[in-house]
């Protein structure tokens, strides 16, 4: 016994030891960028014509992802929530390809598909649209990364809608949308906005691919995370000030997902 006791202890022990090295280890880091932030600089750099760039910039084209995403990504999970078809499992692993694609791999990707030398690239010229270089390739580029976000946790919440409660309302109303908008939607609204919270996020976030596909261009497609990098040689306290305004950003979009967990999932999250 005295020996299970000590062994006991011991594990416990570890385990402690090892959520306190996460813990110490994600929270020090995120401290010092507020440690480092000069108060009486704060405000004038909220006024900095290129931080005040950046912000819209990224708030615009993430809204816009986050938008596109939640239209063309909310019938594709409900899709593959509740049909089962010949190559579903391919395609339900072609839409998680860009969670575990690097940034920088998917930035190549879109400029060999839509530059002007890519695969779709002279068709767009023909039409007058070039994406490098403008707002739309940033957007773009969010979409490519973030809609899978959106799309997974809507068809985790399609999926754990009661069959049977839309089964009961197909019987008593014909229309399918009718039971969609009354049924589903409802029942799945917490997983939805938690999907949508978490694209949103992801977007303003995004760095590597837009850099790739996008470019650096202030004013154009300069997002947060971008103007950060070139801010840091070029003025660190405006860069320091763009990286806590994320941060607090961030841990507000954690703060809602947890929210919007919990009431779905009560206590376990």
């Amino acid at each position: 016994m005295g020996l299970e006791r000590v062994s006991d202890r011991l594990i416990i022990a570890f385990l402690g030891f090892a959520c306190l090295f996460f813990i110490s280890f994600i929270s020090f880091p995120i401290a010092a960028v507020f440690l480092h932030l000069d108060l009486d600089m704060l405000m004038p750099q909220l006024r900095n014509p290129q931080v005040l760039s950046a912000l819209t910039v990224s708030i615009v084209t993430s809204s816009f992802a986050t938008l596109t995403s939640f239209i063309f990504g909310i019938p594709t999970a409900y899709l593959l929530a509740t049909r089962r078809f010949h190559g579903r499992s391919i395609v339900d692993t072609v839409l998680d390809i860009p969670i575990v694609l690097p940034p920088a791999v998917a930035g190549v990707a879109l400029l060999l598909a839509f530059a002007p030398r890519g695969i779709f690239g002279p068709t767009l010229k023909e039409f007058g649209i070039i994406l490098p270089g403008s707002v739309l390739a940033v957007v773009l580029a969010q979409i490519f990364v973030a809609s899978p976000f959106l799309i997974r946790s809507a068809k985790a919440a399609f999926e754990d809608v009661d069959r049977n409660l839309v089964n009961s309302a197909k019987i008593l109303s014909p229309s399918r949308l009718r039971v969609f908008l009354t049924i589903t939607l409802p029942l799945s609204s917490h997983g939805l906005l938690a999907g949508t919270i978490m694209t949103w996020a992801r977007s303003m976030g995004e760095f590597g691919a837009t850099l790739m596909f996008a470019g650096n261009l202030p004013g154009v497609t300069q997002t947060m995370p971008l103007a950060i990098y070139m801010l840091m040689a070029e003025d660190p306290m405006a860069s320091n000030v763009l990286s806590a305004i994320l941060i607090v950003v961030s841990f507000g979009v954690l703060a809602l997902f947890k929210i919007l967990g919990r009431k779905r999932y009560g206590a376990r999250l």
